[in-house]
């Protein structure tokens, strides 16, 4: 052994020497499990579903000529052809040793000879645009995705090639490419980061294949070797103790692929090392923390830099639902998960959850519920709540976020939520600014409006403070700082609450927001009820931004329509994309309804003195229409303390085809502020049939036994625990 490894194994004792495979392929598959796939294709519907459709792929790509063009722009034909290359060369290599046909074999040697030949004249691509640059592609996480598809399409033709093949590939573009992750790259490759985390595994992964232990040892502990970056690192530090990913869940759907790939080949060539066991199981934990965000149409909720219809159906969540169910005992709920996915990998894994799904009758997609997570590597740096009453597509989805920034793909956005309703996101979060693979928006690259919009906290729903963003969208002193959890009670399935505090985004601004979901049985849908609380010690503009999507239909204040000439609402931080259409002022409580889909929806807010209130569109100052227009109500007031009562009421039915509309109308009368101060805040709420609700919410730490007693306007008001919920009729 060669003596940096002796020095290794004495500083880090999880370090493992990992010798040459003895038998190929090692990564992903191994001879025996292609052959059991074989001898099972036609015995199990969704394993042959999931063969016959990676066969057609390769087979029509077999007749097609092999192009491997000279790099291009991010969204570019050449951008795209490299990618479906390493696709197409993965699926090859294990069709080759699922059926055997040496056709499948050559494709892949064919491709890979064109890249030995282009490989050794490349240079750092000119299209980096102030990122690690690849040299195929413009981003080295690019190349480190490709080199990671790419190890496992060659571990599947290892022993197929000839040795003077595999000198010439090693010579030409693994081991060049290495260095440029390893030496020229050596900072992306150390960074706690998914870019980090698809280098690290791309380089262990071509270690394991060619047998260099030392590639292996600096994927799992870092360039130097010696704890402070590689995989081991990122498990460390990326997820919360309950799996929640920094980046949020679009990110992790994205990073599940080289945290899986790299997890399943290291269980495969050392076992001795646990990996899926590592920290209290913590690639489990990481699996579910991300499909249990999800909505029950099984789109992932747009936190952070996020699509808003990326879902369980994403590569990476179907190879990590695939091995967690092999790996961790076959717990049922991931057939369920397969049932929305309608595949399984093409290995052990993907065979045995086959196995168990037989046809599918008997397979029930799961039902999430109600749940909380903690956020940051120590659980001690706030979290995502999300609360959940009903099921199937039926069901009522409220999501509030306050943890952690996010790093660079973070928003500026704590304590801002996302209500889904009757299958669609009545509320949503405006995710990123991108259009992905479309060359022309940008080369497919962030926009420009990813920072100047989508980033801002004017962008989500939550409260802006002096029309400025939260830590002035500085990602640097946003990372610094996060939410803090308050308290999150689900345990009764007819009042849920969840409640948080954001103290650091706003110098002298403490900010709380108390969300419940409340199903009571007199009203047909649940409604929320939203407190959100600000205190200072001098006077600012308060706006509680409330994003919605469908038509504006009522609301009870009066107000000018800029029908003829509109201006921006404000000059920076997101306001200057917003146009004012329309305003008004009143000291009465605002209510407001929208339709979306077959359904009603009402906003009703506690009367403020001297409040505002503006109806916005996106699209002010966007001369390359790269936003969507979408609209946007904000309610503004100036004062030093505030706390903003809120209801959001589902109500009625429409349906254009049978021309019908019912209940156009909202139940509720009216939201009042009894009163607030730092031990508590008391609201009541009445319906039109006189039915009261009183909540009253405990503003202290949290504790669910200590026994609280307020007095407003000669009320007064007892309850025990961190809030009590009081129904009756006057």
């Amino acid at each position: 052994m060669r003596k940096s490894v002796w020095i290794v194994l004495f500083l880090i004792p999880l370090a493992v020497s990992i010798s040459s495979a003895k038998e190929h392929p090692c990564l992903f598959i191994s001879k025996q499990g292609a052959q059991e796939i074989r001898l099972n294709l036609n015995r199990l519907p969704l394993l042959k579903q999931s063969f016959m459709r990676v066969k057609t792929k390769i087979d029509n790509a077999l007749h097609q000529p092999i192009e491997v063009p000279p790099p291009g722009e991010a969204g570019s034909y050449s951008h795209e052809r490299h990618k479906e290359n390493y696709r197409e060369m993965r699926a090859a290599g294990l069709l080759y040793q699922i059926t055997g046909q040496e056709k499948y074999a050559r494709f892949v040697r064919s491709m890979l000879l064109k890249y030995a030949e282009m490989y050794p004249q490349l240079g750092p691509s000119p299209y980096a645009h102030n990122q690690a640059p690849g040299k195929i592609f413009h981003q080295m996480l690019n190349e480190t995705v490709w080199l990671v598809n790419t190890a496992q399409a060659y571990d599947c033709i290892y022993d197929w090639l000839k040795p003077q093949d595999r000198r010439l590939f090693e010579k030409n573009i693994f081991r060049p490419m290495v260095r440029w992750f390893t030496e020229r790259n050596a900072k992306e490759f150390n960074r706690i980061h998914n870019h980090g985390t698809w280098s690290v595994a791309a380089v262990g992964m071509l270690g394991l294949v060619i047998g260099d232990d030392d590639l292996v040892q600096m994927a799992l502990y870092g360039t130097r070797k010696d704890g402070n970056g590689g995989f081991l690192k990122q498990l460390d530090e990326l997820f919360s103790p309950d799996g929640y990913y920094m980046e949020g869940p679009y990110y992790i759907r994205y990073a599940l692929r080289p945290f899986f790939l790299f997890a399943e080949a290291l269980q495969r060539n050392k076992p001795q090392l646990h990996i899926y066991a590592y920290r209290d199981s913590i690639l489990k934990k990481a699996y579910y923390a991300a499909i249990e965000t999800t909505f029950p149409d099984g789109v992932f909720p747009p936190i952070n830099d996020a699509s808003r219809t990326m879902n369980v159906q994403a590569v990476g969540v179907v190879i990590a639902n695939d091995m967690v169910y092999y790996r961790y005992g076959h717990p049922q709920d991931l057939l369920g998960v397969a049932k929305l996915q309608k595949r399984v990998i093409l290995n052990d894994c993907g065979l045995a959850l086959a196995r168990a799904y037989g046809n599918g009758n008997k397979v029930h997609i799961p039902q999430w519920k109600s749940i909380e997570f903690r956020d940051g590597s120590d659980g001690k740096r706030g979290g995502l709540g999300i609360l959940r009453t009903g099921s199937a597509a039926q069901q009522t989805m409220l999501l509030m976020k306050y943890g952690v920034h996010g790093k660079g793909h973070g928003h500026f956005d704590q304590l801002h939520f996302i209500f889904y309703n009757q299958g669609r996101s009545v509320i949503p979060d405006y995710g990123f600014a991108r259009w992905i693979n479309v060359e022309p928006k940008f080369g497919g690259r962030y926009l420009p409006e990813n920072k100047t919009y989508a980033k801002q906290t004017v962008a989500h729903n939550t409260v802006v403070v002096d029309e400025t963003s939260q830590n002035k969208a500085l990602q640097k002193e946003a990372d610094k700082v996060s939410g803090q959890r308050h308290f999150f009670d689900a345990s009764d399935p007819n009042v849920q609450v969840m409640s948080a505090r954001a103290d650091h985004c706003y110098p002298g601004v403490r900010m709380q927001r108390t969300m419940f979901l409340i199903n009571d049985p007199s009203l047909p849908y649940p409604f929320v009820v939203d407190l959100y609380r600000l205190v200072s010690s001098r006077k600012h503009t308060y706006d509680y931004v409330l994003h919605y999507l469908g038509q504006f239909v009522h609301v009870n204040w009066p107000y000018a329509a800029h029908d003829s000439l509109q201006s921006p609402l404000g000059r920076q931080y997101g306001y200057q994309h917003l146009w004012n259409e329309a305003e008004g002022s009143d000291n009465r409580p605002l209510r407001f309804t929208w339709l979306d889909g077959h359904r009603y929806y009402s906003f009703l807010t506690a009367a403020q003195n001297g409040a505002t209130v503006f109806f916005t569109r996106i699209g002010a100052h966007d001369p390359h229409f790269n936003l969507r227009s979408e609209p946007a109500l904000i309610f503004r007031v100036h004062k030093k303390d505030c706390l903003f009562a809120s209801l959001i009421e589902p109500h009625g039915y429409f349906n254009e085809a049978e021309e019908s509309s019912e209940d156009p109308y909202p139940s509720f009368r009216s939201v009042k502020v009894i009163g607030h101060n730092d031990r508590g805040s008391v609201i009541e709420i009445e319906n039109k049939t006189g039915k009261h609700w009183l909540l009253m919410v405990s503003n202290q730490k949290a504790d669910g036994h200590k026994k609280h007693e307020l007095q407003f306007g000669g009320r007064k008001f007892s309850w025990t625990g961190n809030y009590k919920v009081i129904t009756f009729n006057k």
